[in-house]
């Protein structure tokens, strides 16, 4: 007799970074709520991936969700051990043939650069989280608002990996290499990740050196008080509810409203000590 397919898998290769832990919180809640099974695959090698997708050939796979992309061949893989089995990746993939969800954050970047304007900000720089031939959506947007009003892209760091440490590594690098007068004054992260290991670098730096600080995804962590980040806020259950939609169901929103998202403003885009509410806060760029 037949077995229904009743288990997605879900394809991570860390769980230490907190946008993925809510995006996994996100999918599993709705996954479960469809009536499904969730079997995690976590994965760290190209060995340990084509293992697992062999092991995971003897269960009712009804689907792979792909919280982040692993290698340029990852969907050849799928095919070879699961051929019957779709896919839909929530993250940039590294095969162009992926069925991605994903907001593609020019918009993103627009706002965030109209924010850093506003506050009289002169300098501009972006933090990568790897080197890329395609600039990432959210710098092309923050470029374009830049733009408008006269104003360029001055620096662009690479952290080398979506890592707080390698971050903190990359800011405080370019901090004691640039002389105070040439240094952007104003920085946007790809992720909030990011960004933290950005403003601890400005705090432990010290020197008077100020330098405003905004992140891209709103984990929880943008929230304390040791931070107080302004970040984009991405609708995470809009993404997995199309992504859902166009794996079980090969339905897909032509409208692309699961792109939508809000500017979280709190202090850390000022770059500057702020009298007032700010000065009871812990905010890391505050000496």
């Amino acid at each position: 007799m037949a077995v229904n397919p009743n288990i997605i898998g879900i394809v991570s290769d860390e769980f230490t970074n907190p946008n993925t832990v809510r995006m996994l919180n996100e999918v599993t809640r709705q996954i479960n709520a469809r009536g499904y099974l969730t079997l995690l695959l976590n994965v760290d090698s190209r060995e340990s991936y084509q293992s697992t997708l062999r092991n995971a050939a003897a269960l009712p796979l009804a689907g792979l969700v792909f919280l982040t992309s692993l290698f340029d061949d990852e969907l050849s893989a799928v095919a070879d051990a699961l051929p019957e089995v779709p896919t839909v990746h929530l993250s940039q993939s590294r095969d162009s043939r992926a069925n991605t969800v994903i907001a593609e954050g020019f918009d993103a970047g627009a706002e965030m650069g109209l924010l850093l304007l506003s506050q009289g900000h002169q300098r501009f720089g972006f933090m990568h989280s790897q080197e890329n031939d395609v600039p990432v959506q959210q710098m092309a947007g923050f470029v374009s608002s830049l733009e408008a009003e006269h104003k360029a892209l001055t620096v662009e760091l690479s952290a080398g990996a979506n890592d707080r440490e390698r971050a903190y590594q990359a800011m405080m690098a370019y901090l004691k290499k640039t002389r105070a007068a040439e240094r952007i004054n104003a920085l946007f992260c790809e992720s909030d990740v990011l960004a933290f290991g950005a403003l601890q670098a400005v705090r432990d730096f010290g020197q008077g050196s100020h330098v405003a600080v905004v992140g891209f995804d709103d984990v929880d962590e943008a929230r304390a008080s040791t931070w107080h980040l302004t970040s984009w806020a991405q609708r995470r259950d809009l993404w997995v509810t199309e992504a859902l939609n166009r794996l079980l169901e090969n339905k897909t929103d032509e409208t692309d409203a699961w792109q939508q998202g809000e500017l979280q403003v709190r202090h850390s885009h000022h770059g500057k000590y702020v009298p007032g509410e700010m000065s009871q806060c812990g905010c890391a760029i505050r000496h």
